[in-house]
């Protein structure tokens, strides 16, 4: 179905409006409903129209799993923002601070071999103000950290030709620069389930900090780089699994909806291990075995593309086949920082206001021990900076009660 025809599927009900996050905290954004189908109808009719305002828009999606008619909001509004008015035309130092936030391949590449220089930059207090005031990265946001030896370096050297069936690993960027241990744990997992473990011909960032960023040109060449080699690994019969909610979602739904491309022929094969791992299981294909000492307490945060892809029930499952973990499901609040948007000094604000529900909750559900899981790692930053709370992809802590 084609967009026009979407926003003509509009009944008008502001359910989106009731669920948006953003138009809680900031009176500015104009909600869902108008920055999507209504103002669509006039931007149809003017460009002109475009409403700058539509850079608030987290993009969590709540507005499309929310709407009753299916109409792609969110899609919507992302699609104005780069046919109209894209941050790509930011110019200054701005300008230098969302092309650099968005090329996370390129600063990843730089950082990992400098990772003690880097890591240890970014927690440094006139490190931090220079950035706030010269390019407006805010001076309270914590970075994740840099890792030296990056995930893919470490894949290279591991044997995996005992095993006869395999599954492709999209591994993103933040396992590969900035947190290798959690590809080290998809493998693990994986190897459990008697499968071994490929890698992409050529991996990309899957685009979605350059698309937010109003990059789309480039994350159309990315996502084409990525698309080419899944391509090649669906061919040979594997599934392409993914560890990162954010990364699936844009791959399998915004590759078409937002960037133009097809991706049909691949759609279905791109998924979150967890997904992939809990129909092996119930098929009876593979049957895990955990350590009977495992013992932890889970409060579960349901990201919110996680809520849009519906596969939260595939991890909350899983989990709860563990011997001696204690399960909780948080309501579904967004965390606020909505992947670059929350790193911006206009935005810090609103980033910590929307997520304060969630915080509080975390808090209140918090006992000696607890450790919140999600499949978003930039969900992970903001917990961990908000809360003190440590968080787990709902693999690490599969892998963790494995008996090896």
């Amino acid at each position: 179905m084609q967009e026009k025809n979407r926003l003509e599927s509009c009944l008008k009900c502001n359910l989106c409006t009731l669920v948006c996050p953003m138009l809680a905290a900031n009176p500015d954004y104009p909600g869902p409903k108008k920055a999507g189908p209504d103002g669509e109808r006039y931007r149809l009719k003017d460009p002109a129209f475009y409403d700058y305002a539509l850079k608030y828009c987290l993009n969590c999606k709540r507005c499309e799993v929310a709407c009753p008619s299916d109409v792609h909001v969110g899609d919507m509004i992302q699609q104005a923002r780069i046919q109209y008015g894209s941050q790509a035309k930011v110019k200054g130092l701005r300008g230098v601070r969302d092309w650099t936030l968005a090329s996370t391949d390129l600063v990843g590449s730089i950082a990992s071999p400098l990772s003690p220089i880097v890591n240890g930059a970014l927690k440094m207090k006139g490190v931090k103000a220079l950035m706030h005031g010269v390019i407006g990265v805010d001076k309270h946001r914590s970075f994740p950290r840099y890792c030296g030896e990056k995930f893919e370096s470490w894949f290279r050297k591991q044997d995996q030709s005992a095993f006869d069936k395999f599954v492709t690993f999209f591994h993103g960027c933040y396992t590969n620069y900035n947190y290798p241990q959690l590809g080290k744990d998809l493998v693990k997992l994986v190897n459990a389930a008697g499968y071994g473990v490929h890698l992409l011909e050529k991996e990309k960032c899957c685009g979605v900090a350059l698309m937010s960023n109003g990059f789309a040109a480039k994350a159309r060449r990315q996502a084409n780089v990525n698309l080419f080699s899944m391509r090649k690994a669906v061919e040979a019969g594997e599934s392409v699994l993914t560890v990162s909610s954010t990364c699936t979602l844009t791959m399998r739904d915004e590759y078409p909806d937002v960037l133009g491309i097809d991706n049909a022929d691949v759609r279905d094969s791109i998924m979150l291990a967890s997904r992939w791992l809990y129909t092996k299981i119930v098929s009876g294909e593979v049957k895990l075995r955990f350590r009977k000492d495992f013992r932890m307490r889970v409060l579960y945060h349901i990201a919110c593309h996680m809520q849009k892809l519906g596969w939260q029930y595939y991890s909350l499952e899983l989990l709860k086949m563990i011997p001696g973990l204690e399960l909780v499901a948080l309501d579904q609040n967004c965390c606020g920082i909505a992947g670059t948007f929350g790193f911006k000094k206009e935005n810090y604000a609103y980033s910590q206001e929307i997520g304060s529900r969630l915080f509080s909750d975390i808090r209140e559900g918090y006992s000696e021990g607890t450790v919140v899981a999600t499949e978003c790692e930039t969900c992970k930053w903001q917990i961990e900076m908000s809360t003190g709370v440590p968080v787990l992809n709902p693999v690490e802590i599969l892998a963790r009660a494995l008996d090896d």
